[in-house]
């Protein structure tokens, strides 16, 4: 009974091994432009499965590697693609402050025309004064030394640049 049991778990376990794939579906639209995705393609591209495998780290089982492409000569030119951007993070601002810039301000506590108030929030922490009028609002922070700083926001909620 014993051996019955421990026989059984065993074919269990065996039999239970997690599987580490994933569709994909790859997508070529009437251009040409290739595009994978796994919630499947539109109705006017035409669609193919791919097997996305995920092994194991250390799993012990050899994975195949990629075919080699034919190698172009350097008199041969690629064709030119033209690069097309799916979505663009508006922050309301204009996108006047992006990337490295906005981390800088934050950090150094610089304030930059065109930063949102999340961003001076990230900078300088929760006001000690907040005053709006005619749609316009003004931070004020104090700071342990007595010196007072005023950032002024537009309609949109952006800081205002210096007149």
């Amino acid at each position: 009974m014993n051996k019955l049991l421990i026989a059984s778990c065993y074919t269990l376990l065996l039999t239970t091994a997690p599987a580490f794939a994933a569709n994909i579906y790859r997508c070529v639209d009437e251009a040409g432009n290739l595009t994978f995705t796994r919630q499947g393609c539109p109705t006017n591209q035409t669609a193919q499965i791919q097997t996305a495998q995920n092994p194991t780290p250390s799993s012990g089982k050899a994975v195949p590697l990629a075919k080699p492409r034919e190698r172009r000569t350097r008199h041969e030119k690629q064709p030119s693609r033209q690069l097309t951007v799916i979505g663009k993070k508006d922050d309301g601002c204009g996108n006047r402050v992006t990337g490295s810039a906005r981390r800088n301000a934050i950090i150094s506590q610089q304030v930059l025309p065109g930063m949102t108030r999340s961003d001076i929030d990230s900078a300088f922490g929760t006001p000690d004064a907040v005053t709006s009028r005619n749609g316009r609002t003004q931070y004020r922070y104090v700071s342990d030394k007595g010196q007072t700083r005023t950032i002024s926001f537009d309609e949109q909620g952006c800081v205002r640049g210096k007149r």
